[in-house]
């Protein structure tokens, strides 16, 4: 079976399912697909034009956990999740609490934190609020010991390495304050840790070239005004 991996590795999303096809030892490919694409061909694929996703022998699927989901299935070995059905479900407890609590939350300041827009005091406000109760939250469920979920690596630990970061690069850049910090959450070492994995290390240089292939496109069309 050939996986292809189909967006681009600025994204935290697609680095969290190359890092779990590169930690399994899936073999694939990639394809550079931007995100709200309106190709016909990338819609079929991902209705909504997001990325990632991935096309397989029996067809196509999207949503990342989806497909994190799918790889374990298919590849069980080696296991990114545990085996009992309990400890399973705190692990995507933890995966969903990053997810939708943290980096979506924090999501709303990346207009202004890396894109040069600027986003409202309202909205400041509010994302303030609600990453200060749900990082009081996720702290209680993560255990960093030294992996997200405890003494294993997970498919968790490829969801916080690749927007922990996010979370905490955001809210320092427009709230004025690592908020995962000050929560408590000491991700740092906890990054470095994970990214000295040879998997990580792949992610972090494909991710480098990227940010130099898109800085390099924004410098072409600069000079062309």
């Amino acid at each position: 079976m050939t996986i292809k991996l189909c967006g681009f590795a600025l994204s935290n999303y697609y680095n969290k399912v190359k890092l779990i096809l590169l930690e399994k030892g899936i073999p694939f490919e990639e394809e550079l697909v931007m995100t709200k694409s309106s190709d016909e061909a990338v819609l079929n694929a991902s209705p909504l034009g997001k990325v990632p996703f991935i096309h397989t022998d029996a067809g196509s699927l999207c949503e990342s956990q989806v497909i994190a989901d799918y790889l374990e299935a298919a590849y069980p070995q080696p296991a990114l999740v545990p085996a009992d059905p309990f400890q399973a479900a705190k692990l995507k407890e933890i995966v969903t609490f990053i997810e939708l609590h943290l980096e979506l939350v924090a999501r709303e300041l990346y207009p202004q934190a890396f894109f040069g827009a600027t986003v409202s005091q309202g909205t400041q406000d509010r994302v303030r609020a609600l990453l200060t109760k749900n990082i009081a939250g996720f702290k209680r469920l993560a255990k960093f010991a030294p992996y997200v979920g405890g003494d294993t690596f997970t498919q968790a630990d490829c969801a916080a390495w690749v927007s922990l970061p996010l979370v905490a690069m955001a809210s320092k850049a427009v709230l004025g304050e690592d908020l995962l910090t000050a929560g408590g959450i000491d991700w740092k070492p906890y990054a470095q840790m994970i990214g000295a994995r040879p998997a990580a290390q792949k992610v972090s240089a494909s991710r480098e070239a990227d940010q130099q292939r898109i800085a390099a496109i924004k410098a072409q069309a600069a000079a062309s005004r």
